[in-house]
């Protein structure tokens, strides 16, 4: 059996893989006793995810983040304001469209429930609810970036990190994925 791999873009939004299987198949006809040889396709599609179809950080020229400013409590030794999580449904469709439109992601064509709308500065290190702190992250990547937040605002808590270096650490992480493990361990040894 002989397999060709094409990828095929059938819209402007979505490339597919198509494998096409050429099969040839030796069949004996009854009558004749001759051979004869069909050719029979097969054509298998798959939808699947390239790294290209959704950010692996944030994009900084409309996600630069953002301090919360219109907090609701303090927090910590050091006193930054701190902000109730409040992102409506339509600021989220609106954030994961343009992403798409101005990056040529692919996010709204693919399931929602692999992307979460994530706080580039995190609301518990006092970032704010507005849009230019929000970015769509898939699963891949905040599996990767998840366990650092509460780990240093943990250390905020303790007084032992101050709201600026927490902001510096996690903007480097979220833009530099690489480097979550070693900025991890950093935290962790505050």
């Amino acid at each position: 059996m002989d397999s060709c791999l094409f990828n095929v873009k059938i819209s402007k939004t979505r490339n597919i893989s198509v494998r096409f299987q050429f099969l040839i198949y030796k069949v004996r006809m009854k009558k004749t006793n001759q051979t004869l040889f069909a050719l029979l396709l097969t054509v298998a599609f798959s939808a699947g995810v390239s790294a290209a179809d959704f950010p692996k950080g944030p994009e900084l020229s409309i996600t630069p983040g953002k301090l919360c400013d219109q907090p609701t409590a303090t927090r910590y030794p050091e006193k930054i304001p701190y902000c109730t999580r409040d992102v409506t449904y339509d600021t989220k469709e609106i954030l994961m469209k343009e992403y798409d439109q101005k990056f040529d992601y692919h996010i709204m064509t693919m399931a929602r429930t692999d992307f979460k709308i994530d706080h580039l500065i995190p609301l518990c290190a006092g970032g704010s609810n507005d849009i230019t702190n929000l970015w769509p992250q898939h699963k891949s990547v905040y599996e990767i970036t998840d366990p650092l937040e509460p780990a240093i605002c943990a250390k905020m808590a303790q007084g032992r990190l101050k709201q600026k270096d927490a902001v510096s650490l996690v903007i480097d992480a979220k833009t530099h994925l690489e480097k979550v493990p070693a900025i991890l361990q950093q935290v962790n040894r505050m």
